[in-house]
């Protein structure tokens, strides 16, 4: 069934050169880029497919629309004055949430079939082009997993519903429900990324324990559980935290609803526990050891995801430039206008090539991959998101004034670059792990190396620049300049990945562009050339 058209014959004129909104879209098969690089990562394409085809349909992106639009609300009473705490949501946020569960978001990287965190990887990048909000509880219920292996006896109980590809939001004990989602609380007031200075306290209670205390950044606050540090006799340790139990409500104190820049879709509270029941994960004063196994896989998908919303942004500016004209031209013919969309393809492409090479590791069973694992999913968070809300802005111009309206996906996308960076550490976090971690795993170090020197040989120029790289830092860096050291390793990285991975074109430009000086600073600053098979990329 076809859209009818709107009518452009108006009483004082005929709307022409406006280019009409794509109505429908195929993720999958629209992005070459996405296809090789999953499929170089083992990832199941065929799912894919099936899911870049149904988060692009009509009916999808106007359930996303809606969400969007009528945000969550917090409801801390019934009529009659007793307390719920519960928010409530657009059915356009359920209907993506059950869309990207269904497709297996949280659970295909735990099925056991090869490739199932590449496939994850690439459902976060596509999920994202959709609804980013709606990521946020299915990428907390995936990290959760590993972090759950702690206390087999609450694994047991909850790992199958968190990987079930059934959504089901109804209030009600975990065994009543046949999926969950997990939400997390680390952060408070006086601490933020310090967790070590949090207050919140447990008390034992039998096999169990209460904690009292607020946490200041409570995400998803409908989800069935949740995963929260306390101070414990024996220090900071990590609790899970049920919403429902059998017959009554966990005391989960919301006290408002977090006002937020973007991320509309989502909720974000702040919730005070009061005598509230958790469940032990790991020793009392292991807590950071414990849940660090969820922020380690939160972070893949804040690699992927900034690199999803880069993709939106420059798609959605590709259209316009395809399909409009200025001066008798088209704007994707004209040289300033191919030069700005081609340095923007390549930090995308970039981008990309860094997140699934971070993926892969995920998915190897080797020491090796583990230790690139740790490295590449920071260097890969750190690059991305900085590169993340420039290269949005700068498609956001390409619109011109259209592109500062709502009515297009460009305010949203723009609201949304800064949050993966902030989200699981803040640039100068990630800069620090690296640090300790190229200090405290030698093998994360050597993984690392072994990868970058793999790829020497065949571009003079990204030869001379991991030269120059260990020139400049032949040990660890000084702290102030670990932001510098951080952002060269991972373009080097990302040069190194599409150096094996990409076209001749790709891999040439990004090191030209990216590893040099022959440039200027901002967006389309670079060499005159033949862009073409680059824009190829995104057409």
């Amino acid at each position: 069934m076809s859209y009818p058209a709107p009518d452009p014959d108006l009483a004082t004129h005929e709307v022409t050169n406006q280019p009409a909104p794509r109505r429908s879209r195929d993720f999958w098969t629209e992005d070459p880029a996405l296809q090789a690089a999953a499929a170089t990562a083992g990832a199941d394409t065929g799912a894919l497919a099936r899911a870049g085809a149904a988060f692009g349909t009509a009916e999808a992106l106007q359930s996303a629309e809606d969400a969007r639009r009528d945000k969550p609300r917090l409801l801390t009473h019934d009529r009659t004055g007793r307390r719920i705490d519960e928010v409530r949501f657009n059915a356009g946020y359920h209907a993506c949430m059950e869309l990207g569960t269904a497709h297996g978001y949280a659970g295909v990287a735990w099925e056991g079939a090869a490739g199932g965190h590449a496939t994850h990887a690439a459902l976060v990048y596509l999920m994202t082009q959709l609804e980013p909000g709606a990521c946020c509880p299915m990428t907390m219920s995936y990290a959760a997993v590993p972090a759950l292996s702690a206390a087999p006896e609450i694994a047991a109980a909850w790992r199958p519903k968190l990987t079930a590809r059934s959504y089901d939001p109804r209030v009600l004990p975990l065994a009543q429900k046949a999926g969950a989602t997990m939400g997390m609380a680390m952060t408070e007031k006086q601490g933020g990324s310090d967790v070590r200075a949090n207050s919140t306290r447990a008390t034992r209670d039998g096999d169990h324990y209460r904690l009292t205390g607020h946490k200041w950044f409570c995400s998803a606050p409908m989800s069935d559980g949740f995963l929260t540090l306390a101070q414990a006799p024996e220090g900071l340790t990590c609790f899970l935290v049920p919403r429902w139990l059998e017959g009554a409500r966990t005391p989960f104190r919301l006290q408002r609803l977090k006002d937020k820049l973007g991320n509309h879709a989502n909720a974000s509270s702040e919730v005070e526990f009061a005598d509230t029941l958790a469940l032990r994960l790991g020793d009392e004063g292991a807590g950071v050891r414990t849940i660090i196994e969820m922020v380690h896989h939160t972070r893949l998908d804040t690699a992927l995801a900034p690199a999803g919303l880069m993709r939106a942004a420059l798609s959605e500016a590709h259209w316009w430039a395809t399909n409009r004209t200025a001066f008798q031209r088209r704007l994707v013919d004209q040289p300033l206008m191919r030069a700005v969309l081609a340095d923007l393809t390549l930090d995308w492409e970039g981008a990309l090539a860094l997140g699934f090479a971070a993926a892969r590791a995920f998915d190897g069973d080797t020491a090796e991959d583990r230790a690139f694992a740790r490295i590449a999913v920071a260097l890969a968070k750190y690059l991305n998101n900085k590169l993340c809300p420039l290269v949005t802005f700068e498609a956001m111009e390409v619109l011109g004034g259209m592109g500062y309206v709502e009515e297009t996906p460009m305010p949203m996308l723009y609201r949304e670059a800064p949050l993966n960076g902030i989200w699981e550490g803040s640039g100068n976090v990630i800069c620090l792990d690296i640090l300790r971690t190229l200090h405290r795993a030698p093998d994360s170090a050597e993984a690392l190396t072994a990868r970058l020197m793999s790829a020497t040989g065949s571009d003079a120029t990204y030869d001379a620049a991991l030269k120059a790289h260990v020139d400049r830092w032949p040990g660890a860096p000084e702290e102030a300049e670990a932001r510098w050291f951080a952002e060269s390793l991972a373009r080097l990285l990302a040069a190194a990945e599409l150096i094996r991975h990409a076209s001749a074109a790709t891999a040439d430009a990004y090191a030209a562009t990216r590893l040099t000086a022959e440039r200027g600073r901002l967006t389309g600053a670079i060499p005159a050339a033949d862009h073409s098979a680059i824009l190829a990329r995104i057409a």
